[in-house]
């Protein structure tokens, strides 16, 4: 693959979040907490203006761009935190640049943005060079 530091990737892995997206994951995942699905429990109960979409959908999405990029194979480590929920409505774009090589690795930094440029997850992942 020959990955170089300053080497970009970016992909919108999502358009629309819906709350079909958000349901079938949590079939998926086996997380079926209310905030995920149940409108009256996350306004009324947790004050949140509507569910919002699992973290883990998230870094699944953002796993989707990175290894499209440098192959499933070659992914050796990768790690996010969730900085944003994601609602129903938004777009999401995942962003990879290598900002290190060493030993035949890639170091990746990683950000996930929503429609509006606020990240959502932010991560980093190492990858066969």
């Amino acid at each position: 693959m020959a990955l170089k530091v300053g080497d970009k990737n970016e992909a919108v892995v999502i358009e629309n979040v819906n709350r079909s997206h958000i349901v079938k994951y949590a079939g998926a995942s086996g997380d079926f907490n209310p905030l995920h699905h149940d409108d009256t429990v996350a306004q009324n109960m947790a004050g949140y203006p509507s569910v919002f979409a699992h973290g883990m959908l998230s870094m699944g999405l953002t796993g989707h761009m990175l290894t499209d990029w440098v192959g499933a194979t070659n992914l050796k480590k990768f790690g996010v935190r969730f900085t944003r929920q994601v609602w129903p409505g938004d777009t999401l774009t995942a962003k990879g640049e290598v900002t290190a090589v060493e030993g035949g690795l890639a170091t990746i930094k990683l950000v996930t943005v929503n429609q509006n440029g606020e990240a959502v997850v932010e991560g980093e992942a190492t990858a066969v060079a």
